[in-house]
């Protein structure tokens, strides 16, 4: 998948159906897609499949909440991009997400596996989880997502155990596990 493919291609008219931006909305997208396309095309690609992985975890509930979004384009930066740029690619993202999924899902992840150092896809696990947990719980959708993104990473299972173990708090959050207070032996 090209980057500008992750991203819609350039050119053509609008549908009739949106409504139509404003010229500095148009503008400030332009500039933001010029940035995009003065990367490194290998960086380009790799970004744009971390971006899709990401929202990939974020749907996997079948929904994307603020802080998710927020989650995703914070990664982005830490990544290498600007906030405009972070936030451009994490729509598309979640656009593609939300629009291709299924065999969408596996084939980028698979593209990002092949392009990633290990510390990268490792990092890129952490992120889904960090995104998944955006909502301070992570439920058993989202696990059984979390699963299978790391094992379409070809991540270890120790390397998975351990991004896990960091959050493990929140996996008993969703399962509502009952927390124990101190004096009592049933936390009642």
């Amino acid at each position: 998948m090209s980057f500008m493919k992750f991203l819609g291609g350039r050119g053509g008219a609008e549908p009739e159906a949106r409504a139509p931006a404003s010229k500095a909305e148009t503008e400030a997208i332009r500039q933001i897609v010029a940035r995009l396309e003065a990367l490194p095309p290998d960086r380009a690609r790799l970004l744009a499949a971390m971006a899709y992985v990401l929202s990939r975890a974020a749907n996997s509930d079948l929904s994307i909440s603020e802080a998710e979004t927020a989650t995703i384009e914070g990664f982005l930066i830490d990544a290498g991009l600007d906030l405009g740029q972070a936030a451009l690619v994490t729509e598309m993202a979640k656009m593609q997400a939300r629009t291709t999924g299924g065999t969408s899902d596996y084939l980028v992840t698979r593209e990002f596996r092949q392009m990633a150092r290990p510390e990268e896809k490792v990092a890129v696990l952490r992120g889904c989880y960090l995104v998944a947990s955006a909502d301070n719980s992570i439920g058993a959708m989202e696990i059984a997502s979390l699963r299978q993104i790391a094992s379409e990473l070809d991540i270890e299972k120790v390397d998975e155990d351990a991004v896990r173990g960091e959050f493990a708090d929140r996996l008993s959050a969703r399962f509502h596990m009952p927390e124990r207070t101190e004096g009592t032996e049933d936390g009642s």
